[in-house]
């Protein structure tokens, strides 16, 4: 069974974009240091899963678009209309997560499930109990408001699992298992 994980960044105070969906506040770090876990958690990685404005916020500013997450499917959480991106393998859906979960665990085989965003997608799956784990890279910035790293109260504690501080004193990489 393929791990359901949560990889994002987050500022210091619990936010993964400011209010206006922003992400300036994180794009001005450089991180090629070898302490970012990404390329590594990748290679892991067999199906991406996000909401509406993730999608939107990858077409309108990334510019490899979703050529760099590979042939992997993509699931796109929306009760939208969105604009398919071309080239890349989309699913898009307004079914229930665990419904849609186990469609995502079949595709992925024997690899993961990266949640890319948003909080609120991630709170679902949270709710069904389908999240294994976070991997957070927990960023010097204070953004006062903003979308929250997880918009759902988790009293059950999570367990560490790994914490690495990037090499240019700006990041820490903590893993946490939900289980």
């Amino acid at each position: 069974m393929p791990l359901t994980q949560y990889f994002v960044a987050s500022s210091l105070d619990g936010f993964i974009a400011a209010s206006d969906h922003d992400l300036d506040w994180l794009l001005q770090f450089d991180e090629a240091d070898g302490a970012n876990p990404y390329d590594a958690f990748m290679r892991d990685v067999g199906v991406l899963a996000m909401g509406a404005s993730t999608y939107e916020w990858v077409q309108r500013h990334d510019p490899h678009g979703f050529a760099s997450y590979g042939d992997r499917p993509i699931y796109v959480f929306t009760h939208r209309e969105l604009t398919p991106a071309e080239g890349v393998r989309l699913v898009f859906t307004h079914d229930d997560v665990p419904a849609v979960h186990a469609a995502m665990a079949a595709d992925a085989g024997d690899r993961n499930i990266w949640l890319v965003g948003g909080g609120e997608l991630v709170g679902e799956f949270l709710d069904h109990d389908l999240l294994d784990e976070l991997w957070l890279g927990l960023t010097p910035v204070v953004l006062g408001a903003g979308a929250p790293l997880l918009p759902r109260r988790r009293t059950t504690p999570m367990r560490l699992v790994s914490s690495a501080p990037s090499a240019n004193g700006t990041f820490v990489h903590l893993r946490y298992s939900l289980r």
